[in-house]
């Protein structure tokens, strides 16, 4: 499995797919329960899904450095209620998908949370969810945003009819997209640092999603006062994270999982487009707001892709700083929010 799983790997980061450790134990878990696992079952220990919920959680933690706090803090307002309404719009995404479809609540509003995929997926068991929808749902999301993002930042830039705005100087490896460290062996001691301080107090405190959650608010705070010194969670560490869940996620695959997953595509991807649509509409208003280009303000505001978006804004001469500081914010928001607004309003349903 760990061969295959690196050999899925290389082939989905060659065809250019974002997060391809996670595309690739996905793939490999999902062929295995489909076809081997009747004779010869297996299941991820436990202990594979909760180190890789730390290392997640520190990895997205450490991306959220001063300079993306700087961006936010100038433009705050304008920031800060996108952020709040693109919350709001997938969770009525979430709740008009569970109507319409049937799936449960739990499952449709995390599989259309408009970012922080791997962070969401990694959650879903601990919120109820199932891990399987809630891992379709979410990458299908986006791979459709990373491939429409290029020609969607194009026409906005033609119907605007705006010149190129200049580039930042941050450069385009600003924020969540830099992948510099502090060197492997300060990495290594703030990652398991981290995540071992991380788990030992979600556990304490039994917070729901905590060995993720937790981890995340101690990397992000040491990252935002620089007392990390730039340390990062080591790419391949982050790859083995992915791998872990993707593994967890794919072997649990059923034949009727996939018809289950074939039923909802016409919906999931409607809903999807909505989000898109809906998200461009935030970006008109981000545009009104502020003083970045139209192409800026839309690849700032696309449900998710943030790699792929900030790249696009980089190639394009754009504010790549800007699009990191939003899609960033709006990641934070997302995998903070999930949990609690899941539960509160899954509670609800119960209720009545």
């Amino acid at each position: 499995m760990a061969v295959a799983t690196v050999a899925a790997s290389l082939a989905a980061g060659a065809a250019g797919l974002p997060s391809p450790a996670l595309f690739g134990s996905l793939a490999v878990g999902i062929a295995y329960a489909l076809t081997l696992a009747a004779r010869a079952p297996l299941t991820a220990p436990a202990w594979v899904l909760l180190a890789s919920q730390a290392l997640i959680g520190v990895a997205l933690g450490a991306g959220f450095e001063t300079s993306t706090l700087t961006t936010i803090a100038g433009d705050w307002a304008p920031i800060a209620l996108v952020t709040v309404a693109t919350v709001a719009i997938s969770l009525l995404a979430g709740l008009v998908f569970a109507a319409a479809t049937g799936v449960d609540r739990s499952t449709s509003l995390l599989g259309l949370v408009a970012g922080g995929a791997s962070g969401i997926v990694a959650m879903s068991d601990e919120l109820g969810a199932d891990a399987r929808l809630v891992a379709f749902m979410q990458y299908l999301r986006v791979l459709v945003v990373v491939v429409t993002a290029p020609l969607l930042a194009e026409l906005v830039a033609v119907a605007a009819a705006v010149d190129d705005a200049p580039a930042p100087a941050g450069g385009a490896t600003a924020g969540l997209a830099g992948v510099a460290g502090a060197g492997l062996p300060a990495d290594l001691a703030f990652t398991a640092g981290c995540a071992l301080v991380g788990v030992l107090v979600a556990r304490r405190l039994k917070i729901t999603a905590g060995t993720l959650l937790v981890p995340l608010t101690l990397a992000a705070g040491l990252a935002i006062t620089q007392l990390n010194g730039g340390a990062r969670v080591p790419p391949l560490m982050q790859d083995m994270a992915f791998a872990g869940i993707g593994l967890q996620v794919g072997l649990r695959f059923t034949a009727a999982t996939i018809r289950e997953a074939g039923r909802l595509l016409p919906a999931v991807l409607l809903a999807i487009a909505g989000l898109i649509v809906t998200c461009a509409g935030l970006a008109a208003l981000l545009l009104a707001l502020t003083d970045v280009s139209a192409p800026d303000a839309y690849l700032a505001t696309t449900p998710g892709g943030l790699y792929a978006v900030v790249a696009v804004a980089a190639a394009a001469g754009g504010n790549a700083t800007f699009v990191v500081a939003v899609q960033a914010l709006r990641l934070f928001a997302m995998v903070l929010a999930a949990p609690p607004l899941v539960r509160l309003l899954h509670r609800r349903r119960r209720r009545r």
